[in-house]
């Protein structure tokens, strides 16, 4: 699994020309912080955490002139956690998202991408750290979240209770990780609220049809998500572009 291992990160980071961390966002930041002095003249790091501003915001300060950070984020994965579940296929035509900013060196960018496609990632996007925390806060934040709050109902302690392939697929990720999701989510608890906000909005809208027995603004619920739906699918089959 690995060529080299190490207790002490000093050594292997004064040899590093490139560093990938990979931690949790409050751990990437210790890390950075307390191994500073450590780091290879020159050296380019890069992180997989999933959120993006935070980091930013509390290693730009601190960094040293020499180093370049650019911040990364893999959208793939699975429920399963420990070496284990660990894949060589896991990154197979996923996309990786890349926040860099004006201080990053081009040709630095350029080398980090070539190892992301090598790594065989299909996709690279380029976006603000912003702008990534506030999507992963739709698309993967607040699935979890549903997916448990599905499973939260008391009707699912009913043990003769009988599921099909979409409640399984809608309730998969709720075998998550708990110290990484809390981390997550009230780090990035703005962006969290926001989007529940929205879905609960929907949810009464859905409410509100049925106690009204709206035949028409149902029929128009539907239709109007299948149709997004289609077109997020039609998307999902276009390059990205970054």
């Amino acid at each position: 699994i690995i060529d080299d291992g190490f207790t002490e990160p000093s050594l292997p980071l004064q040899k590093s020309d490139f560093v990938f961390i990979c931690l949790y966002p409050t751990a990437t930041v210790n890390f950075i912080k307390k191994n500073m002095t450590y780091f290879k003249i020159g050296a380019v790091v890069s992180d997989v955490a999933g959120l993006k501003g935070s980091i930013i915001r509390e290693i730009t300060p601190i960094l040293r002139d020499d180093i370049d950070f650019i911040g990364g984020h893999p959208m793939a994965g699975n429920e399963f956690k420990g070496i284990k579940f660990a894949s060589e296929k896991i990154f197979e035509g996923a996309t990786y998202i890349i926040t860099p900013s004006s201080r990053n060196n081009k040709a630095h960018i350029c080398v980090l991408k070539d190892m992301i496609l090598k790594m065989g990632f299909k996709n690279i996007v380029e976006m603000t750290p912003e702008e990534h925390d506030d999507m992963v806060a739709f698309t993967s934040h607040l699935p979890h979240i549903i997916a448990l709050s599905l499973v939260l109902n008391p009707i699912i302690e009913n043990k003769h209770i009988c599921t099909g392939g979409s409640f399984r697929d809608a309730t998969r990720v709720a075998k998550l990780n708990s110290d990484l999701w809390a981390e997550l989510l009230l780090e990035n608890g703005s962006n969290v609220v926001k989007h529940l906000e929205t879905f609960a909005s929907n949810m009464q809208e859905f409410k509100k049809a049925i106690l009204n027995k709206d035949d028409r603004y149902l029929r128009y619920l539907f239709a109007e998500g299948c149709r997004l739906k289609e077109e997020l699918e039609l998307n999902a089959n276009t390059p990205c572009k970054g």
